[in-house]
């Protein structure tokens, strides 16, 4: 009886170990596919929203609705001012918030 607890204990742990071993591996194998980045999404009531989605070296703003989703804008992923410094790199963590204000203010006109 005993003997069989622990083949039955063992077999659960081998198996819950697969699972984990095969996730980590599936999420290594996304971050690495990314061609599309979400950046940002506000939503605008139920199912309906806008996104900033990057893609490639361009950042498309879509409005979304649940049957449709709409070009709103198209902007070149690198600001002028990384375009003078090519130094720079295009994407820094606290020019990402300015860069959507800006995207912003344009929509609006």
């Amino acid at each position: 009886m005993t003997g069989m607890i622990i083949q039955m204990a063992s077999a659960l742990a081998l198996v819950l170990i697969l699972i984990v071993a095969m996730g980590s591996l599936y999420r290594k194998r996304q971050k690495g596919a990314g061609l599309i980045t979400m950046l940002a999404y506000q939503s605008l009531g139920q199912k309906m929203g806008i996104a900033a989605v990057k893609i490639g070296r361009e950042i498309l703003v879509l409005g979304v609705t649940p049957n449709d989703f709409k070009l709103l804008k198209r902007f070149d992923a690198r600001p002028e001012a990384d375009a003078e410094s090519p130094s720079r790199p295009a994407v820094r963590t606290g020019g990402r918030l300015e860069r959507l204000r800006k995207m912003k203010e344009e929509i609006r006109g």
